[in-house]
């Protein structure tokens, strides 16, 4: 049974792997995309957290929103 199991998990490994890697008709895959959507958000996320952070050094509760 655990044979099976690790061979199910695998499979699902593959083809998560080849559906991200694909490439459509403009020669993009999933994973290009989301990339590059992270690499527009994690500067304003990094901002965020050090706000959070000042915040939370200077004892005020942090706006979260």
């Amino acid at each position: 049974m655990g044979f099976i199991k690790h061979a199910l998990i695998g499979i699902a490994i593959y083809k998560a792997v080849e559906y991200l890697i694909k490439k459509d008709e403009f020669g993009v895959s999933r994973f290009e995309d989301i990339k590059e959507d992270l690499e527009e958000r994690v500067p304003e996320w990094v901002e965020k957290a050090k706000t959070i952070k000042e915040d939370i050094q200077a004892g005020k509760v942090p706006d979260l929103t």
